[in-house]
């Protein structure tokens, strides 16, 4: 497709999603493959506002120095779902032996904590357990740096940091992508 067309084509492909969102059944019942959502149409919903959010910074990254922004509130939503719904699955690949704790914080948001082990994260909203590692900053800035879009500490001004046993912090970067090969 000539690049003059692509945000038409970009444009008509948004609406036909909001269409078809807005048209679903409440009810609706189809498959999602991330645990957490209350309805299938609001796990589409926001799997899709996520997915276009990374490749909006995606495409930001590739022709600039920096992302335009991310409002507070959802990129905690985003976080969330990366942490309780992908990691959560047994497809991640983010593991550690012996069994480690991570935790990740952002202001304004309840932390998470990632209970690594030879098996899938168990991931959890509590801040009771002491973690080996502490991920934290901004929601805004934590979301891209979770997400792989630039690395702990590259972040703007540093203001993502790590804090404890900077290897899981490391470990984040190598094992914590999101994959579809397997």
């Amino acid at each position: 497709m000539p690049d003059d067309r692509l945000p038409g084509w970009f444009a008509e492909g948004h609406r036909r999603l909001l269409r078809i969102l807005r048209e679903a059944p409440p009810d609706l019942a189809c498959w999602t493959f991330l645990p957490g959502s209350p309805t299938p149409r609001a796990f589409r919903a926001r799997r899709q506002a996520h997915e276009t959010t990374v490749h909006r910074v995606d495409a930001e990254l590739a022709s600039g120095p920096a992302p335009g922004r991310i409002g507070p509130a959802f990129a905690a939503d985003g976080i969330d779902e990366l942490l309780t719904g992908f990691h959560s699955r047994p497809k991640s690949r983010l593991r550690h032996v012996p069994p480690r704790v991570l935790r990740v914080t952002a202001p304004g948001a309840a932390p998470w904590t990632l209970r690594l082990s030879r098996e899938p994260p168990r991931v959890s909203r509590e801040d009771g357990i002491p973690a080996d590692c502490v991920i934290g900053g901004p929601a805004e800035v934590l979301h891209l740096a979770l997400w792989n879009r630039w690395p702990h500490g590259g972040a703007p001004a540093g203001e993502v940091t790590v804090e404890g046993d900077a290897e899981l912090a490391a470990l984040w970067r190598t094992a914590a992508a999101v994959r579809w090969d397997d």
